[in-house]
């Protein structure tokens, strides 16, 4: 399933805000990602028609299975990348945004590795 990277970003935010919040309004994604609320509901919607969220009358949104799936990845893979940067030493506001830089473009077969270096330590 190829998705656009922008996509892969709302999702992973979606999924940070559930685990933080405990629900997912699009006032909160905008403020995470720094974008206009009109962007989100543009956003919202793509994502609605092809089927990763849905939302209720009263705005709160719900990852599908298929939206869950793709907001864990790309999150794991965050988190995974920025701690195998911190490890590194890359101090851990910069680590965070090449994480999120390199987290969508990264072949399976590099993050396998660093995923496998990083359950050794």
């Amino acid at each position: 399933m190829k998705i656009q990277k922008a996509a892969e970003d709302y999702l992973e935010a979606m999924l940070m805000l559930k685990e933080k919040k405990g629900y997912i309004r699009s006032i909160d994604i905008a403020q995470l990602l720094g974008v206009t609320k009109p962007s989100v509901t543009y956003s919202t919607k793509r994502l609605r028609e092809n089927g990763y969220i849905t939302m209720d009358r009263d705005g709160m949104i719900t990852l599908t299975p298929n939206g869950m799936e793709i907001a864990t990845r790309i999150y794991t893979r965050h988190k995974v990348l920025t701690d195998f940067f911190t490890k590194i030493g890359v101090p851990e506001d910069i680590a965070r945004e090449d994480a999120c830089k390199v987290e969508h473009d990264l072949s399976p077969e590099t993050f396998q590795a660093i995923w496998d270096l990083h359950e050794k330590n």
